[in-house]
């Protein structure tokens, strides 16, 4: 993979050589407290403590599924395998996760917990040709991050593949609220949509994933989100209203609002992330959201 090369300008162009940290304890403290900022991740718990061994950092990100974060500390290490092992178990023990989230974040958010599409990160200052193959090979939600530091006040994180995964369904719910919980889904949402609708959101789809290879779409139980590292929009179908609902990661002080396609949302309660809603029901609505769909993109 070609290396990332950064240069100032000041004073002249010259180059800033990129190293990694003396010590992996480093980097994971600086990832720990910074969670948030970096990939839009609420930091959980370090080194938590499983069969054979113990999870480096564990998380829960904006669309609230699990987060496992793996620090690479050896080229001949195998983080993938591991992460995996710990994905595994993580599933088998819901109940465990669930109590650390109530006991660091609330009762409130422990209720919302998606299962759908839980993540390992695995992050390393490089990796081989053969791991991005092993991840491809696998098809489960793990991102494998480089980072490089130039000097002492800059660090650069850069995802090397955009995962595609299933959703996975949650098997601890209940019968009646597994019913429930599938008549709201966003896939049996979609399903009721008619023929117009449904053309709309592939259309919203294909544009959206064309704007870049870094775009990854994941299918949640309410809503399917794009992001890169952290989510840039949100969608939902709403088959009876016939519209579609865009929740967009953008300043909601600096957007030019209609009254009606587009609207601020920040100072309310919304399912999704992203500041600024768009309502979508028709192709010349799509053209007009269209612009700021890439604006989220491009500041994502």
């Amino acid at each position: 993979m070609a290396d990332i090369k950064l240069f100032s300008l000041s004073g002249g162009v010259t180059e800033l050589p990129a190293s990694s940290v003396a010590l992996e304890k480093e980097l994971q403290n600086v990832i720990e407290n910074n969670m948030q900022t970096f990939f839009g991740v609420t930091f959980l718990k370090s080194e938590y403590p499983v069969k054979n061994g113990r999870i480096d950092s564990l998380g829960l990100d904006e669309n609230y599924c699990p987060v496992i974060f793996e620090y690479k500390r050896s080229t001949d290490e195998n983080v993938i395998n591991q992460g995996l092992f710990y994905l595994s178990w993580l599933s088998d023990h819901k109940a465990d996760f669930k109590l650390l989230v109530m006991e660091k974040l609330g009762s409130e958010i422990a209720s919302k917990i998606d299962w759908s599409i839980p993540c390992v990160m695995c992050v390393a200052s490089n990796f081989t040709k053969f791991d991005e193959h092993a991840v491809s090979e696998m098809q489960r939600n793990i991102k494998l991050i480089r980072y490089k530091k130039f000097g002492s006040e800059l660090i650069l994180f850069e995802q090397l593949n955009a995962p595609k995964v299933n959703p996975i369904s949650d098997s601890t719910r209940t019968t009646t609220v597994a019913r429930s919980d599938e008549n709201r889904s966003f896939a049996s949402l979609l399903a009721k949509a008619d023929e117009q609708l449904k053309t709309l959101y592939y259309s919203l789809k294909d544009y959206t994933l064309s704007l870049g290879d870094d775009v990854i779409e994941n299918e949640l139980k309410w809503y399917t989100a794009y992001r890169k590292i952290k989510n840039f929009a949100c969608v939902e179908v709403y088959p009876t209203k016939r519209q579609i609902v865009v929740s967009l990661a953008v300043k909601a002080d600096n957007v030019a609002y209609d009254g009606k396609t587009i609207r601020d949302v920040s100072k309310i309660a919304h399912a999704c992330t992203g500041d600024v809603q768009a309502i979508i029901n028709n192709a010349d609505d799509l053209e007009k959201v269209k612009p700021l769909i890439k604006r989220a993109y491009d500041e994502g």
